[in-house]
């Protein structure tokens, strides 16, 4: 394919799917604001995705997720690359393959990120059942020294210092057999609370899943980062995953990143390209 030139000039052209999925994001967004500044209520509790086995999942949340974001730097980088490669993308595929597409990277990315979580929690999960099968006072300490309970947020902190006073209290006291039942019901809210902590939102993951499948269509794409430095889109798509990458495998302690989210809408996307060629239904 020869070397082509994709410059984004502004939203002149809004397929239909597109025109509504930024409306429908916009939408949740101020809504998310509303709520949070006039009623004190963070929708992303709602509307974001809870872990599959947490108390706070709900199935719709499957879906809304993909239309909440964290903040306006969140939404705006999701939607201007929604409208940068996806306009090309529904404009080759039409609205029904495309829309299809869209939602099966989100969920895609959904599904790796929970995955690798269920795994990644595992050594705290153990531990907890573990105080829960046999528990004892001196335990409870090692649980706090081996870094297996962490406060790591104000609404957990609210919802377990009242315990962990209680606790202290009965240990000072000399209560042994009270100081042991707040120990376990502090282990069985900490639970609770570690499985309800995690909220993933945004459209990044279909996102990813529309950058990779631009890169695929249009590899010798030039495209212009930060409007200033021209690189094809094959290797745009691969810097950006490789960077993905190494964020999932070597995380930093403040990183609030999804990055197998955006590993999962890659790699759904990669799938459903190769599906659609394997049946003969060429997505290009």
């Amino acid at each position: 394919m020869a070397s082509q030139e994709f410059r984004p000039t502004g939203f002149n052209v809004l397929p239909p799917v597109i025109k509504n999925l930024l409306i429908i994001n916009g939408i949740f967004f101020i809504a998310t604001l509303i709520a949070e500044q006039k009623f004190n209520y963070d929708l992303s509790d709602l509307l974001g995705l809870h872990y599959f086995f947490s108390d706070a999942f709900r199935p719709h949340q499957i879906i809304t997720y993909m239309f909440m974001h964290a903040g306006f730097a969140h939404i705006f980088f999701n939607m201007f690359a929604l409208w940068m490669f996806g306009n090309v993308l529904e404009n080759f595929w039409g609205g029904k393959r495309f829309l299809i597409y869209y939602v099966v990277c989100g969920l895609g990315a959904a599904l790796l990120h929970y995955t690798v979580h269920y795994f990644e929690i595992q050594p705290t999960l153990r531990a907890l059942n573990d105080y829960m099968l046999n528990p004892s006072t001196d335990k409870l300490e090692g649980l706090f020294v081996a870094g297996y309970i962490k406060i790591t947020s104000t609404d957990m902190a609210q919802h377990l210092q009242p315990i962990l006073d209680e606790f202290r209290k009965n240990e000072m006291t000399g209560n042994a057999q009270a100081a042991l039942q707040s120990s376990i019901d502090l282990v069985i809210e900490y639970k609770k609370e570690f499985l309800n902590e995690p909220v993933v939102v945004g459209a990044s993951g279909s996102i990813f899943g529309l950058l990779l499948a631009f890169g695929m269509m249009f590899p010798n794409t030039m495209i212009y980062m930060y409007f200033l430095f021209p690189i094809k889109a094959k290797w745009f798509v691969i810097i950006y995953g490789a960077i993905e990458l190494f964020g999932a495998v070597n995380p930093s302690q403040n990183d609030n990143i999804a990055h197998y989210a955006h590993l999962g809408g890659m790699l759904f996307g990669f799938i459903m390209i190769k599906l659609w060629q394997k049946k003969g239904g060429q997505p290009y």
